[in-house]
């Protein structure tokens, strides 16, 4: 029976609506033995959905560590974003923070051959509005869903090869904004940019959440990675962990079922924590 825990969790400190404290007090009421944080990283531009005081953050998960040891296990970690020409080694906010674990995830594009200097110059494929998705395909890939796609994979590989996170996050969310308008996943072009991933992440034999966020926000159909690419994973035992991507403190137990339908189809590898 696996226990009950959390790993990609955020906070007030980035674009969370629940505090640290009210998170793990959530938590050890529901009978979690483990939580981990995941703030958003740090990131060289102004937003509103980063960490702006890291050195808080750290401090705040320590200081909880401390005080809710033997009621629950918390670990300090972080959802690092890789952004080609801005952030694309995670070792001096790992060393810095004096992480216990990361979340490697792409949530930001820039057009290829470009050196991004702001936001501007940014295709954000996440956030609650399907426009900011869709007038950025635009603006830096000039309505090329193929490329744009192309271009997060490629992203996708090159920071898994470069800084081996500890667990993957969402490794196929291009699709959550794409809704079928621009293409289909069934489509060979795509299938085999999201397998080559996948391979990538058994060859360097990586952790893979199961991230139900988009099933509970209403924002997609299925968890991501989607079904079709957890079969796959099966096939390869790539190791799995169940997570919500909570925001808020209620998020922590909207597992959408996931559990139970990795039990369905036998999935072999099934963690409760990422050590």
């Amino acid at each position: 029976m696996l226990s009950k825990t959390n790993y990609h969790t955020h906070s007030t400190y980035c674009d969370g609506k629940s505090t640290l404290r009210e998170m793990v007090e959530f938590a050890v009421a529901h009978g979690f033995t483990a939580l981990g944080f995941s703030g958003h990283s740090p990131l060289p531009f102004e937003n509103t959905y980063s960490i702006t005081d890291y050195e808080g953050y750290c401090r705040e998960v320590r200081a909880l560590k401390e005080e809710f040891a033997g009621r629950i296990e918390i670990s300090l970690g972080l959802e690092i974003d890789y952004v080609p020409g801005m952030l694309e080694d995670f070792a001096p906010l790992i060393e810095q923070g004096g992480l216990e674990y990361t979340i490697g995830s792409v949530h930001l594009i820039p057009e290829e051959g470009i050196t991004p200097r702001s936001a501007d110059d940014l295709w954000m494929i996440d956030g609650s509005r399907y426009q900011t998705y869709d007038e950025g395909l635009m603006r830096h890939y000039h309505g090329d869903i193929r490329r744009g796609v192309r271009a997060y994979f490629h992203n996708e590989n090159a920071m898994l090869e470069r800084n081996r996170p500890t667990i993957v996050g969402h490794p196929d969310k291009i699709v959550m904004h794409n809704r079928d308008r621009y293409f289909h996943e069934d489509e060979k072009w795509y299938r085999d940019l999201a397998l080559e991933t996948i391979h990538l992440i058994k060859e360097l034999g990586l952790i893979c959440e199961i991230n139900t966020r988009g099933i509970y926000k209403g924002r997609h159909a299925d968890y991501y990675p989607g079904k079709w690419l957890i079969e796959e994973m099966k096939l390869l035992r790539i190791p799995v962990l169940v997570s919500t991507d909570a925001h808020m403190a209620e998020d922590l137990l909207k597992t959408e079922g996931a559990y139970e339908y990795l039990r369905e189809i036998s999935y072999p590898v099934v963690l409760d924590s990422w050590r």
